[in-house]
């Protein structure tokens, strides 16, 4: 029989040195929105959904709660040092504009905003259309 393993202890974050430029990646989908913010490399510093933020169904592809998962994932990178970002959106969400304003809400100088939405070159055929 296996020994249970002891499990009870807080998982502890690191004291992280961020520099002050970064980059904030906005995906915004038809069902929800993810805002993450990182390093001039890539590398994750903090990120949101607003399905982290406790919205279910329908309301997380909302702008305000699109809002609201920017403002928590920009607060937790300017707490950590972070002060100037470039925004990269992808997708056709509409929390796209209200995450952008929440991000310079919070205190990031927002640097550049860049859609880097794919386009398809008339590859993979649309889901056929919605009869409401």
């Amino acid at each position: 029989m296996a020994k249970r393993q002891r499990g009870g202890g807080r998982v502890r974050k690191k004291n992280v040195v961020v520099e002050s430029n970064g980059q904030a990646h906005i995906r915004a989908t038809f069902n929800n929105v993810l805002v993450t913010v990182t390093d001039q490399y890539g590398n994750t510093i903090s990120w949101a959904s607003s399905g982290k933020m406790g919205f279910k169904g329908s309301r997380k592809n909302t702008p305000y709660a699109a809002q609201v998962a920017a403002s928590a994932a920009g607060k937790e990178a300017y707490d950590l040092g972070l002060r100037r970002v470039e925004v990269y959106v992808k997708g056709p969400g509409s929390g796209r504009e209200s995450a952008i304003r929440a991000l310079s809400s919070v205190g990031l100088e927002i640097a550049t905003i860049r859609d880097v939405t794919p386009i398809p070159h008339n590859g993979c055929r649309p889901p056929k259309r919605r009869r409401v």
